[in-house]
């Protein structure tokens, strides 16, 4: 499929700024354009490409200024990021979409789906299961007793939900996923054995909430472990039991969320941060790679870093300090030194 620069500002509501009968056929990233590519500008790292990019068109923010002659067709929008993603979206719906029921696949003779489904190879729905309208669910994925899958949902290859489980509309389910599976729960016991305490509640997934590949949602002890509206997890993240996390919340990589936290909304949290249990997280926090949070966060919108978590600007001024401590050790054994000669002098 081919758009012109004009089709492509009409469609975002922007403005051509070079040819806007220049046609593009495909994406590429800024640094990597070529001919009939479109990329776009976003952040300012990136800025250097601008000037030296083969693609045909480039998507810009409306406030870019350029600083030198620029060979590629610029579309002009407000946000050149979201821009992009739209476009994307809309060559992903070009996309011929997958149709029908798949032989080896089984739906229980008590199960309900709604219209258009696809159904891959051994894929299974289980008992009483519910399942929506225009929902597509690819081989080996394990649908559990009762389970409510909402319209437009997408189940990606060999994701489980476990039994009870509701999935909202919309929904995006990776490769691997695992929805339901039982929290970390265990009691002590007098002769040093743990014992299972059975997980009886569920996993309650909102609309638009995407689940990344291999990521686990454990189910409630009692009640359900929620994830609002809009929620984004990306691959390898642990949210384990009784966890309610606030509408379009984001969260990176390598993350967990320990039993009982409850997140706010408009979060978001970089890769491999760790939160622990029982905590309360205000409303659009943001916490850097690799932060560990042991304890509330009550300021709304406020960034955190490092481990303990502690104020963002806090944190980078003791990194700053802490690259100086070999040399600042240095300097204080060269004090210490000439300390002990004064002393030696004075006691002379």
């Amino acid at each position: 499929m081919e758009f012109t620069a004009q089709t492509i500002a009409q469609f975002l509501g922007g403005t051509v700024e070079g040819n806007p009968d220049v046609k593009v056929n495909t994406v590429a990233k800024i640094e990597d354009g070529h001919p009939g590519a479109l990329s776009f500008l976003a952040f300012p790292k990136y800025t250097q490409y601008i000037y030296e990019t083969q693609s045909s068109i480039v998507l810009v923010n409306n406030d870019f200024v350029a600083e030198a002659p620029i060979k590629a067709t610029l579309v002009r929008v407000k946000n050149a990021y979201e821009a992009f993603a739209m476009l994307l979206q809309l060559y992903a719906q070009s996309k011929k979409q997958k149709q029908g029921i798949e032989p080896n696949s089984f739906i229980h003779s008590t199960a309900k789906v709604g219209d258009n489904l696809f159904l891959g190879a051994y894929a299974y729905i289980s008992e009483n299961a519910v399942i929506g309208n225009n929902v597509k669910i690819y081989p080996n994925v394990y649908i559990g007793d009762n389970v409510k899958v909402g319209n437009d949902t997408i189940i990606f290859p060999s994701a489980t939900i476990y039994e009870d489980c509701i999935i909202g509309n919309d929904c995006v389910i990776h490769a691997g996923a695992v929805v339901g599976a039982d929290g970390f729960g265990f009691a002590s016991s007098e002769d040093t054995n743990y014992k299972k305490i059975p997980q009886i509640g569920n996993a309650i997934l909102e609309d638009h909430v995407e689940i990344g590949a291999n990521s686990t949602v454990d189910r409630a002890t009692m009640g359900s472990t929620i994830l609002r509206k809009g929620v984004k997890i990306d691959d390898h993240v642990h949210i384990a039991h009784n966890v309610e996390i606030g509408e379009n919340t984001v969260m990176a990589a390598q993350s967990g969320v320990a039993g009982s936290s409850i997140i706010g909304k408009n979060c978001m949290f970089g890769g491999q941060v760790g939160i622990g249990p029982h905590i309360k997280i205000a409303d659009g926090v943001k916490a850097g790679a690799q932060t560990g949070i042991p304890g509330d966060i009550k300021k709304k919108g406020a960034m955190v870093l490092g481990s303990p978590a502690s104020d963002i600007s806090l944190q980078r001024r003791s990194m700053a300090i802490y690259k100086n401590l070999p040399d600042l050790r240095n300097r204080l054994s060269d004090l210490e030194k000439i300390v002990e000669e004064l002393k030696r002098k004075i006691s002379e």
